[in-house]
């Protein structure tokens, strides 16, 4: 009977510490990548588009699936109007008229597609290209640490004058609701502007928590794949897949929250500008933003970030591998039970964070699983991160090393088609014990 009781013992600790370790990075009970994803959008061949929508929306609009539809040039949608879309739809954006879509604030989109029948924006060149086109833009009445909340009117070509109160953003309403993006694909945007630079796939400036923003995919954008400019968003289930720039960019003093989320790097499709997958930043510059006003404070949980090299040690001695995770001063990071996986190294801070109790506080990295990482914590331009390491190296805070390739680590990236980054636990051996080399 001891012997049983012990055995009993036993097993209940290696099942509970494996489904312990399993919770780390995307999860579920099945590969909810399956059926409304797409990492090839190039093979896909849409139809030919049968309505055109350009100028402003200003009244209540549903757009069909038996429809495909081409935005050409800055389409608004205004007035506290609400756009609806019907699960299937496929929306293409001009290229030559530098199309995108912007929901202003008190406006609407309802675009729930359905995991089988997911909504699909995406260029209308025959041959695709990262850049292709705005993007789209969601703008609302939650608050920013910007001085006079903000407007993105610098980021639209040939931007009308009675356009200009339709890009403005943010307020005091934390909960303010701008709608549902639910099995959505982005694809093929980020367009370039003079001046200006490169655009997003989805920009949510000032969005509150009653904005659903769930099962939303953003590939081969040539800017940042998901932008946050303050607001209260939640994101859950989102996918970030070869972009050239930032994965996730968080600024201007958002409380966000990402759960669930993926974001799949290639070192040949990165730009050469230092993008990270979650890039956490409270300004740009320090005279545009109200330092009593919050800064940017993001909880990160069970995410997957990682790269897709085949040749990981060589690409990161070409410097074409950056960090997985930046933090800006003023920012607050708490990023919990995440896989970081083939990154050059996985975290920096900014040279300007002083590394004490108040700040290390503030960036907390608890029940992680770091993997083939060129070093693992590191200040800015300081090769000393000794006491980094000690610190987030801890047994208190669960983190765990390991050094395996892609395939060994994820139950399955090889097949494009159907590809599942869930963590395979049975193939790894994780240690506390902190690696760089």
């Amino acid at each position: 009977m001891k012997t049983f009781k012990i055995f009993t013992y036993l097993i209940l600790i290696f099942t509970t510490n494996f489904y312990a370790q399993q919770e780390k990075g995307i999860f579920g009970d099945v590969n909810w990548l399956s059926n409304w994803t797409e990492f090839k959008p190039g093979q896909n061949k849409y139809r030919e588009p049968t309505q055109i929508i350009t100028g402003n929306i200003t009244q209540d609009t549903k757009l069909s699936k038996r429809d495909t539809y081409l935005i050409v040039g800055s389409v608004f949608v205004t007035n506290n109007a609400t756009l609806t879309i019907e699960p299937g739809t496929v929306i293409l954006a001009d290229v030559d008229s530098k199309a995108s879509l912007t929901v202003s604030k008190g406006a609407k989109i309802m675009a729930e597609g359905t995991e089988t029948d997911p909504i699909v924006f995406s260029s209308n060149r025959s041959v695709k290209r990262p850049g292709d086109w705005g993007g789209i833009v969601l703008l609302g009445d939650a608050p920013s640490n910007k001085f006079g909340n903000g407007s993105v009117a610098n980021l639209y070509y040939n931007l009308s004058g009675s356009n200009y109160g339709n890009v403005n953003f943010g307020g005091e309403d934390i909960s303010n609701n701008s709608g549902i993006l639910k099995f959505v694909r982005i694809e093929y945007a980020g367009m370039r502007l003079r001046n200006i630079g490169y655009l997003n796939g989805l920009l949510l400036a000032g969005v509150g928590n009653e904005t659903v923003i769930e099962n939303v995919m953003v590939s081969y954008c040539a800017g940042d794949g998901f932008e946050i400019w303050g607001g209260s968003v939640i994101l859950n289930k989102a996918i970030s897949y070869r972009n050239s720039s930032n994965d996730f960019k968080f600024n201007f003093g958002t409380q966000c929250t990402l759960n669930n989320s993926l974001a799949v790097r290639s070192p040949y499709s990165s730009s050469s500008d230092g993008a990270s997958c979650l890039k956490i930043l409270s300004y740009d510059r320090k005279e545009e933003v109200d330092f009593s006003k919050e800064g940017t404070n993001v909880m990160a949980k069970n995410i997957t970030v990682l790269n897709d090299s085949k040749s990981l040690k060589s690409d990161m001695q070409m410097n074409l591998i950056n960090e997985a995770v930046f933090i800006g001063q003023g920012a607050t990071l708490d990023m919990n039970k995440s896989v970081i996986s083939g990154f050059n190294p996985a975290v920096i801070l900014d040279y300007n964070i002083v590394i004490n109790q108040e700040n290390l506080d503030k960036i907390k990295f608890t029940g992680m699983y770091f993997n083939n990482c060129n070093g693992n914590i590191f200040v800015e331009n300081n090769s000393n991160n000794d006491d980094l390491e000690n610190w987030y190296g801890n047994a208190s805070f669960l983190n765990v090393y390991s050094k395996s390739n892609n395939s060994e680590t994820f139950i399955s990236t090889e097949t494009m088609r159907t590809p599942d980054f869930r963590l395979r636990i049975n193939k790894i051996i994780a240690t506390n014990n902190i690696g760089n080399d």
